[in-house]
């Protein structure tokens, strides 16, 4: 009964959070894929200590997420050399056309080239909109190294973006109608 019960609490958890926790899990991996496998692996973990967990599951779940991925960027430091390798095998995907998922696709691509850290901070504080001390709580670090983290990832982004000459040309035929 035990086990049937807490299998309920699961499912209901999930289907009231778990787009957030899925795109959340996306962001960090940078796949739909490997972002449903990462929350499986976090969920799998929930599930088996759920009698030692104290307070919020899905503070729990979310510090989970980022300590596995971060764990999966440390074992696989060459999968970004790998990920550039194999990607022209993949078949082209028609885009959709619409600014909004230009700059999205445009923007995680840009995320994908920071560090494991960085990415983390960024995803942290503007996409989950935690404040500075949730994000250093979930990634068990300072205030102070939030802050400096985040500095150092913006400024990176700003220049891959500027380094980005297809950026230039797809603003400039957007506003060509």
């Amino acid at each position: 009964m035990d086990r049937a019960h807490a299998a309920d609490d699961l499912e209901l958890f999930l289907a009231q959070r778990g787009k957030p926790l899925l795109r959340a899990a996306v962001l960090l991996t940078g796949s739909q894929e490997a972002g449903e496998d990462l929350l499986q692996a976090a969920l799998e973990r929930l599930f088996r200590r759920r009698a030692s967990i104290t307070g919020d599951p899905e503070a729990y779940l979310r510090k989970t997420l980022y300590h596995l991925a971060a764990d999966g960027w440390r074992q696989q430091g060459l999968f970004r050399r790998k990920y550039l390798l194999l990607r022209p095998l993949q078949p082209a995907v028609v885009q959709d056309r619409t600014d909004e998922v230009d700059r999205r696709d445009a923007l995680i691509r840009l995320l994908l080239q920071l560090p494991p850290r960085q990415r983390a901070v960024i995803v942290l504080r503007y996409w989950e909109q935690l404040n500075e001390a949730e994000a250093a709580d979930i990634l068990g670090c300072t205030v102070g190294t939030v802050k400096s983290t985040t500095a150092r990832a913006l400024a990176r982004l700003r220049q891959l973006s500027a380094a980005r000459p297809e950026a230039d040309a797809s603003h400039g035929q957007g506003t060509a109608v």
